[in-house]
């Protein structure tokens, strides 16, 4: 496995895993098979629950994701399907609320009893996107780019997946057009 096999932009868990979706900027399905899932687990740090659930859910699972990630990036409310989805794999966690002190403040977290598997991971970030809405969702605005990313800049005026790899290909685009292009 070589660092750079998976795409980890999106400054959130769950857009990580909807961008391993096929498309153009990740060259093609990062998440073919169970093995590159595996994988995938692996590179973001959790564990893997290959063994326990059935591909098949988790491709399922990432294409509702995806679609939350596309309605958020337009602006739009989530699909009823993938909030029903998200609630659906977080019901597997077990554990209780507990009483922690943040920031000088009382709050109630929830304690899960054993580490999450790598699905509910994926929706706890999905769920914290949803219900701490602290930055925007957005759409990758390089030419051929379709990566989504959490915008968390203070003004909300990211623009792309990360600058080394799409904005820094349309400065210098910018800068040989402009060399080509006439003065009159």
């Amino acid at each position: 496995m070589t660092d750079h096999e998976f795409v980890l932009l999106g400054d959130a868990l769950w857009l990580d895993f909807a961008n391993t979706a096929a498309s153009p900027s990740v060259g093609g399905d990062q998440i073919a098979d169970p093995a590159a899932y595996h994988r995938w687990t692996k590179a973001v740090k959790l564990s893997s629950d290959v063994e326990g659930t059935s591909f098949d859910d988790v491709l399922r699972f990432r294409g509702r994701l995806v679609a939350l990630a596309s309605a958020l990036s337009a602006g739009r409310q989530p699909p009823a399907s993938t909030i029903e989805a998200i609630n659906g794999v977080l019901a597997q966690f077990e554990g209780h609320h507990q009483l922690t002190r943040v920031n000088g403040a009382w709050r109630t977290r929830f304690r899960s009893a054993r580490p999450p598997s790598a699905l509910a991971a994926i929706a706890a970030s999905a769920a914290t996107t949803l219900s701490e809405p602290t930055g925007t969702v957005r759409q990758c605005a390089g030419a051929d780019c379709t990566l989504f990313f959490a915008d968390h800049s203070p003004q909300q005026n990211r623009r792309w997946c990360s600058f080394a790899r799409c904005g820094e290909k349309l400065r210098v685009e910018r800068r040989r057009g402009n060399r080509m292009t006439p003065v009159v």
